[in-house]
């Protein structure tokens, strides 16, 4: 196809513009042409209808039988050799033709070989037969009965040239074809037109893009049609998207050095002051690369969750995911007894995102409430309606003693702890509300009304 029209769009508007004109010319050339001979035909048989009916009036029974003419026809040609118009009356008897019986003076010593065929009283029959010169003819014929001799039959025929016939239908074909050649010009002159005028908003486009890409422009602008819109809309939306990855890409990079600066500046100092002992030097440097390593993990994986947000055809089944962490989590609070309610494994509700980023926040939602929990966790699934999409909410439950409402906010900043003496970095929940923001969900903190303790909801896009 590629081949057939060509790489540029132009080319293959103006290709199948062409293609199109020259089919629709050409079958309406045929219709016309065949119309034209149509009813030059049928004028043409209308008139040897009139000759027939006049020979046929002034054909009677002479008194030896033979047909005789009882008024001569007005047509002047009847009497010119050759003239292209004749006449003649040939007997039917017994089943026999008799050929020739009375003709007119344009056939000189010619007759008329008609087609021996059997007509009913006042049928009539056409014919196209060879007559004098080797030209074609159109022949008109019926059987008529003499009033005065009922047993008696003649056949009469009246045939004329085709050659004005067929001049005429070529005279027309050509003035046809002439017609529909300018017609076809003209057309394609308007198809050319109308693709020019057509495409110019894809050059504006075109300008517009390569602007963007000089850097003249921060944004696809310009006055498009209707059909274009749509598309600079989508493309402004995904340049929004991008310029908002770069955003956060150097905002984390800056948080990252700066989280790092610190645990680096302790061990500089440490390192540099001469009276610290090699014990207090090994604790400080495991404390503080601990603590850079938990930065960069927080940093690494929600860089990982912003450059995933948004993929097509991504999906979780939230079941499949919560299943197998509480089974993990009831390995590792093994010492605990804790009792686990998983309420989603008969839920088929599916998260927009990728596994890694789900796993990551119901992980740290469960870890943090097994933590906390006296006896019980309860976490749950269900689907909540969440604006001009769709949404699914995570609840997860425990039997502790819960958090505060004013201490709620808190909880949720980077590093932040309630319980110093509970081991924990302070991020789970501060990691669970990013990525949740990352993917257009929430977080909301709340006293559980079954269990007693925390209840945390976390609302995500579903599919």
């Amino acid at each position: 196809m590629n081949r057939l029209f060509g790489a540029s769009l132009r080319m293959r508007l103006l290709i199948g513009t062409l293609l199109g004109v020259s089919a629709a010319l050409l079958v309406a050339g045929l219709v016309l042409s065949n119309l034209f001979r149509e009813q030059v035909a049928r004028q043409f048989q209308a008139g040897l209808r009139v000759h027939l009916d006049q020979l046929t009036a002034s054909v009677e029974a002479g008194p030896d039988g033979q047909p005789v003419l009882s008024a001569e026809l007005v047509d002047a040609r009847w009497n010119k050799p050759y003239s292209g118009l004749y006449w003649q009356v040939d007997g039917l008897q017994g089943g026999q033709t008799v050929p020739a019986l009375l003709r007119s003076r344009s056939l000189w010593d010619a007759t008329l070989s008609v087609p021996a065929d059997v007509l009913a009283d006042g049928e009539v029959h056409v014919h196209d037969i060879t007559g004098p010169d080797g030209l074609g003819l159109r022949v008109l014929e019926r059987v008529v009965h003499p009033d005065d001799r009922p047993a008696t039959s003649w056949r009469l025929s009246v045939a004329q040239d085709t050659r004005e016939l067929d001049e005429a239908v070529s005279s027309f074909v050509g003035m046809l074809v002439l017609s529909l050649g300018v017609l076809a010009v003209a057309l394609m002159a308007a198809a050319a037109a109308q693709v020019v005028v057509g495409l110019a908003p894809l050059r504006s486009l075109q300008a517009a893009v390569s602007a963007l890409r000089a850097g003249r422009l921060q944004r696809l602008e310009g006055d498009f049609p209707a059909e274009l819109q749509p598309l600079v809309d989508d493309f402004n939306g995904v340049l929004d998207q991008n310029t908002q990855i770069v955003v956060r890409a150097r905002t984390q990079a800056g948080n990252l050095a700066h989280a790092i600066k610190t645990p680096l500046a302790v061990l500089s100092n440490a390192a540099a002051r001469s009276d610290t002992a090699p014990g207090e030097l090994a604790r400080l440097v495991d404390e503080q690369v601990a603590q850079a390593q938990r930065q960069v993990n927080w940093h690494l994986s929600r860089a990982r969750a912003a450059a995933a947000v948004g993929v097509p055809g991504v999906r979780t089944l939230v079941s499949a995911v919560a299943g197998p962490l509480v089974k993990v989590m009831d390995r590792v609070h093994a010492g605990r007894h804790l009792d686990f309610d998983d309420r989603t494994a008969d839920v088929p509700l599916w998260f927009a995102g990728e596994e890694q980023d789900l796993q990551e926040m119901l992980g740290n939602l469960l870890d943090n409430a097994c933590k906390w929990a006296r006896s019980s966790v309860l976490v749950e699934v269900s689907a909540v309606e969440g604006g001009p999409r769709r949404c699914l909410q995570i609840t997860v439950e425990d039997d502790g003693p819960g958090i505060a409402e004013a201490l709620r906010e808190k909880v949720l900043v980077r590093g932040a702890r309630v319980d110093e003496q509970m081991p924990g970095s302070g991020l789970g929940l501060a990691i669970v509300l990013d990525l949740a923001q990352l993917h257009g969900g929430t977080l909301r903190l709340e006293r559980s009304d079954a269990l007693g303790g925390l209840r945390v909801r976390l609302v995500l896009p579903a599919v």
